[in-house]
């Protein structure tokens, strides 16, 4: 029998080489999700024996010796990603439908071998860092339930978490695929914005969007992002790789870059900061240089995304549903999104032109460092905090993350350590796009 706490591809495949089968993982998968209640992380379980039935169908391709790459390795789909023949809500019931077919990115993973056991929960529309906005229920951390899970990509880190599955497919456009890796101990790989399909997806902001994989391990998560990644001529946004690709992390010491201690923002709870500070010390001890940077270009691309015309293409991308089910929405997703009126288009080109002065500000600054190191998250709070004050809480959750795909900037979030209270804290390294795998390697050292 396959240990259910432990369910890395190195060890699931060590498990299948030895003689154990993906429909016997399964079921012992099924019979732990269904000795309690279904929480909130999922709002769509497969029915087990349709999961069984997809088992016997990859067992039969492997007989046939078939190359599957993901053979029998469970995972998760944020459910603002298509699944054929699994309804796709965006955690909104009005707005619910069951695709003819997946997104590219499922497409590829179930083509690969892996078993899709469902969707799971998040922040309506993917509008939210918290976990708590949505009608299936408010996920709370893994490691104290009475803490938000982070959003908007909640229910995928939470199952990752709870060893349900090996990985599960988020959404990043504000730091929805960081912020709940660091919640609850998980990898969270946000790749360069363009290099994975967002072909079945729901959009958010459609120039922004990404798809995150949520990882036990970093080699897990980048194994998980080779097989999904790729052109996707169906897809406006896709991007091709580079003719070149980006340069490898070369050989130690690297150059970190950090937020000086004054840009350092906690909001009230300075326990996180040691956790930040030990992470920066271990890599001081591995002879690495830590350079402080200047923050404040990073934080007013942050800004942009709700407290500037961003939010407008945020309305724009969910016009159609909003204009006649507007009543649907949750009041915070209603509020959140009816600043997007307040843009003109004046102002919309005004902030593509400063927007453009801050990449090529960051660029320097990437010029002088192999990777910038900061919080994923600068504290979490607690459920009940959250819902009493879910506009402004959420926005500082973001404090750390909103800039990234801004800035055109590709992100790995790792566990830095675990508070007082039980919760999980992290660990963001961003470099620019394209240097996805460099920045792999920089975080296996971390």
């Amino acid at each position: 029998m396959l240990r259910l706490d432990s369910l890395s591809l190195a060890n699931l495949r060590k498990a299948y080489a030895a003689g154990a089968r993906p429909s016997e993982l399964i079921a012992a998968i099924y019979d732990r999700i269904c000795s309690a209640a279904i929480g909130p992380a999922w709002i769509h379980l497969r029915p087990r024996e349709e999961a069984l039935r997809a088992c016997a169908e990859i067992e039969a391709q492997a007989a046939a010796r078939e190359s599957l790459p993901l053979y029998g390795v469970p995972f998760g789909v944020k459910d603002n990603i298509d699944v054929a023949g699994m309804p796709t809500t965006a955690a909104c019931p009005a707005f619910s439908y069951t695709p003819e077919r997946s997104a590219r990115s499922v497409e590829l993973l179930l083509a690969a071998g892996a078993v899709c056991l469902g969707k799971t929960n998040l922040d309506q529309f993917a509008t939210g860092l918290s976990g708590t906005r949505s009608p299936y229920g408010a996920c709370g951390a893994v490691g104290n339930p009475l803490y938000v899970s982070g959003g908007s990509s909640s229910g995928s880190a939470v199952v990752v978490g709870t060893g349900l599955v090996s990985f599960a497919l988020g959404t990043d456009t504000g730091g929805s695929g960081r912020i709940p890796a660091g919640f609850n101990g998980v990898i969270g790989i946000k790749p360069t914005v363009g290099r994975i399909s967002t072909r079945g997806l729901v959009p958010n902001c459609p120039t922004l969007d990404s798809v995150s994989v949520f990882a036990l391990s970093i080699d897990d998560g980048m194994q998980v992002l080779t097989v999904i990644e790729g052109f996707d001529v169906d897809d406006p946004f896709s991007r091709p790789p580079p003719s070149r690709p980006a340069a490898s992390a070369g050989s130690a010491p690297f150059r970190y870059g950090v937020p000086a201690p004054r840009d350092r923002e906690w909001y009230d709870m300075p326990e996180c900061a040691r956790i930040y500070e030990a992470a920066c010390e271990r890599l001081g001890r591995l002879g690495d240089q830590l350079i402080e940077i200047d923050f404040a270009p990073f934080r007013e691309a942050g800004q942009m995304l709700f407290d500037g015309p961003w939010i407008a293409e945020r309305h724009a991308a969910l016009a159609p549903f909003i204009n006649k089910h507007g009543n649907d929405l949750l009041e915070v997703t209603r509020s959140v999104l009816r600043t997007g009126n307040q843009y003109s288009a004046g102002a919309a080109f005004a902030g593509i032109h400063r927007l453009a002065q801050l990449r090529r500000v960051v660029t320097q600054q990437f010029a002088t460092i192999d990777a910038l190191i900061v919080p994923t998250a600068p504290r979490p709070f607690t459920i009940a905090e959250m819902t009493a004050d879910p506009i402004r809480l959420n926005n500082q959750l973001g404090h750390y993350s909103y800039f990234a795909n801004l800035l055109d900037l590709c992100a790995i979030a790792v566990p830095g350590g675990v508070l007082s209270s039980g919760v999980a804290m992290g660990v963001t390294l961003l470099a620019p796009a394209w240097a996805d795998e460099r920045l792999a390697s920089l975080a296996r050292r971390l």
